[in-house]
């Protein structure tokens, strides 16, 4: 069974998931342009608890070495 999270956003009217079995670690939180950052560090695995403050540059999805990311917008 796959491990995918995902938040949405009712504002942005977007989806943001990540697989966490291709996930390598918390690569997205560092990259994020936006603050505060759409992504915060967990201990193994990042999330996207801060969804609304995507501004749908799609950074995440392009730099995510593992393609774990999945972006509605992207």
């Amino acid at each position: 069974m796959t491990d995918i999270k995902t938040w949405k956003s009712e504002k942005l009217g977007i989806t943001i998931s990540i697989d966490y079995d291709k996930c390598l670690g918390n690569l997205c939180t560092c990259i994020c342009p936006v603050q505060p950052k759409v992504y915060e560090r967990g201990v193994d695995k990042p999330s996207a608890t801060n969804v609304d403050n995507c501004v749908l540059c799609c950074t995440c999805v392009y730099t995510c070495p593992k393609e774990a990311i999945t972006h509605s917008s992207c």
